[in-house]
């Protein structure tokens, strides 16, 4: 699978890495499932690896760009009935 169809996999599953990562740490603070849940997507993308073979050449920005869909996905199901009322 090349890097670009992983990673578009990858971002596909993002809503329900936040649901689950909301389910088990919701008593912890935001930055804390964020961190939890790029941790998970990171693994789930190989990052590593794919720095490894320079699929990534810029490993903080490709974070950063992670980091806001994360928080993109946060917004979108904070506004939507999702949000606990």
């Amino acid at each position: 699978m090349n890097f670009l169809s992983k990673l578009l996999s990858g971002i596909a599953f993002i809503p329900g890495v936040v649901n689950g990562i909301e389910g088990l740490f919701g008593h912890k603070s935001g930055d804390q499932k964020k961190e939890a849940a790029m941790s998970f997507v990171s693994a789930a993308l190989s990052i590593t690896e794919a720095v490894a073979a320079r699929d990534i050449v810029d490993q903080d920005k490709f974070k950063d760009g992670i980091a806001k869909v994360i928080d993109g996905t946060v917004a979108c199901l904070n506004a939507s009935l999702w949000a606990k009322k």
